[in-house]
């Protein structure tokens, strides 16, 4: 979702000298993605960004998948889940495909270090909890219901305060806002269910004129990296361009509701390669005098789909707490739990908030999602007798 932005101190012309006051040079860095073909910033440094004293390979993440389970519609409850650490040690990948991985956090330790990932975007939605977001781009607070979208290469820490539980999506391909919200120059237009004025941006820049050791965790790929950086990693004097950190509320997404039931990608919210995400948030049902409220049965071919239940009731499913996963494998068809359509009819409204993961590519779960799951959902669509 970028636009140009622009933060603290910059030269008129972008790579010329542009001198400290004791007249030697702030370093500049090109930031960009696709080599230099993709968005990018350009930062301005008090010290070199490439000052490194010491690198170790740190651990290579190990992530264990289930093999040989059948295909079938999966409920993993993830209101049991527990986890400990700092925000990334303490998550746990429960969902993974080449282009994606789904997980949860529950920190319960501050980061002492700085996080990059080199391969991948990220996106941690904040379930419960608060605290501030910090990069090199600068710092934005967040609360309860926002999704914090971290662009790869970005060199960040999260402060939370209090209890706190995140949702957390690593992405090989960029995310971005679909491509039918936005015009060719890429604003949003004003049929999409958000725009400009609802994304949070940084806004203070904190420059740290620090030198020392100070640690930066770099993930490429599944191999981690400790890198000792001879200054503090937030020595930017000011930065402009279209790549840097962002967030949004689930809360400031508008939903788009219609007569007869409208399709899922109705509530897509982020696009990327080999997967969208997708909001559900409280709505006005479908207003035909004889519409079904509740989804009809579909096949997604071609597709996974994985829900995450954040609050509220799902109108067509029973037995899911807040906190719950459904996975519904591509090759199956799913739809409503029995009884749910009928309880549907002539009601105005839902309350439920969910994301939604769909993927293009075959999910596996893993070992610590098979600690969770639910071994009666398989079951759970069979109609009593009323014999």
């Amino acid at each position: 979702m970028p636009f140009y932005h622009q933060l603290g101190q910059i030269p008129k012309k972008r790579h010329t000298q542009f001198k400290k006051p004791d007249g030697s040079l702030y370093r500049e860095e090109v930031m960009g993605t696709r080599g230099f073909s993709g968005i990018q910033s350009i930062l301005y440094h008090l010290w070199q960004p490439t000052a490194l004293k010491e690198a170790n390979i740190l651990e290579r993440e190990q992530i264990e998948t289930v093999q040989g389970r059948p295909l079938q519609p999966s409920h993993i409850k993830g209101k049991e889940f527990k986890s400990s650490g700092d925000l990334i040690s303490a998550r746990q990948w429960l969902f993974v495909n080449q282009d994606v991985k789904v997980g949860l956090s529950t920190p319960t330790e501050q980061m002492s270090y700085f996080y990059r990932n080199g391969m991948a975007d990220e996106i941690y939605f904040v379930h419960h909890g608060s605290g501030v977001f910090r990069s090199q781009f600068g710092s934005i607070p967040f609360c309860k219901g926002d999704y914090i979208v971290i662009p790869v290469g970005t060199t960040f820490r999260i402060e939370t305060e209090g209890e706190s539980k995140f949702l957390v999506v690593e992405s090989r391909g960029r995310v971005e806002s679909p491509r039918r919200y936005r015009n060719e120059y890429g604003q949003l237009l004003e049929h999409s269910p958000y725009c400009e004025r609802d994304i949070r941006i940084p806004k203070d820049l904190e420059t740290h004129d620090e030198k020392g050791e100070f640690e930066v965790r770099v993930k490429m790929d599944s191999e981690i990296t400790q890198l000792t950086l001879a200054h503090h990693p937030f020595d930017v004097i000011g930065w402009d361009g279209y790549l840097y950190p962002w967030i949004f509320n689930i809360a400031d997404f508008e939903p788009i509701t219609g007569s007869i039931h409208q399709p899922p990608p109705v509530h897509q919210t982020f696009a990327s390669d080999g997967y969208v995400l997708c909001s559900f948030v409280p709505r006005m049902y479908d207003y035909h005098p004889e519409a079904v409220p509740v989804p009809y049965n579909h096949s997604n071919v071609n597709s996974d789909e994985v829900l995450y239940y954040v609050d509220g009731s799902f109108m067509s499913r029973k037995g899911l707490e807040v906190g719950s996963f459904s996975l519904h494998p591509a090759g199956v068809p799913h739809g409503p739990h029995p009884g749910t359509v009928e309880a549907s009819l002539g009601k105005k409204r839902t309350e439920e908030l969910a994301v939604m993961v769909d993927t293009f590519h075959p999910l596996q779960i893993t070992k610590a999602a098979e600690q969770l799951l639910d071994h009666k959902y398989l079951l759970s669509w069979l109609e009593k007798s009323k014999a």
